[in-house]
């Protein structure tokens, strides 16, 4: 079972939460905190595997949290959204970033990924090759793809925004959502529909040429 500590200042989020990794098969809540003091203190007691920490807590900042832990990988929650919190949690080491409110699918998913790194790396022998290494590091390997000018960060920011949206956005809609400008949303998501993660869906008004709308698909 991988262990998992959840830390939010909200009671009633950190009991969503904890109900939420409880129904992945293979994940256990071995305690729920909500201020920073009790989540290290937790971490010393339980040892958990992963720790999903918010940011917003009542003491100190969950980012500040991030770089006290270590053994322990972190996926941080969080209703940041904002590029220079996320790229700090990534430099911190977060393993990965879930954007409030999320669902209980979005975050199993999360999990997922987390538990089948964890199989990777326990299949692998001391010595490691290149594409072994590809395949644990494969953020490096989206930005590594990505067109000149766009980041693999602020991607991830407009694939959760649609995601989550639960129907189709304009680019307009996007940009309000991730703090871009209009115009670097739209570049996004035009990328994404060039990849077939997303589709454009013209609407046809009155008058006029048609709006541009995206919806994700996977």
């Amino acid at each position: 079972m991988i262990k998992v500590l959840v830390v939010d200042d909200d009671f009633m989020v950190a009991r969503i939460h904890s109900g939420y990794v409880s129904r992945v098969p293979g994940f256990q809540v071995v305690a729920t905190v909500h201020n920073a003091g009790d989540a290290l203190a937790a971490v010393a007691e339980h040892r958990p595997d992963l720790v999903l920490l918010d940011i917003y807590l009542p003491d100190r900042s969950g980012l500040e949290v991030l770089k006290d832990l270590h053994g322990v990988d972190v996926l941080m929650v969080s209703a940041a959204r904002d590029l220079p919190t996320v790229r700090e949690a990534m430099r911190g080491g977060a393993v990965n970033y879930l954007i409030k409110p999320f669902t209980a699918a979005a975050l199993a998913e999360r999990l997922e990924q987390y538990a089948e790194a964890r199989r990777q790396l326990a299949n692998l022998g001391r010595v490691v090759g290149q594409d072994e290494v590809d395949r644990l590091f494969g953020a490096a390997k989206t930005q590594a793809a990505l067109p000149k000018g766009l980041s693999a960060t602020t991607c991830a920011l407009v694939v959760e925004a649609l995601r989550e949206a639960g129907a189709d956005l304009s680019a307009a809609e996007a940009a309000e959502l991730t703090g871009l400008s209009r115009v670097s949303a739209r570049r996004y998501l035009e990328y994404l529909c060039e990849g077939g993660r997303a589709e454009l869906r013209p609407r046809y008004g009155t008058a006029g040429r048609p709006e541009h709308r995206y919806r994700w698909r996977g």
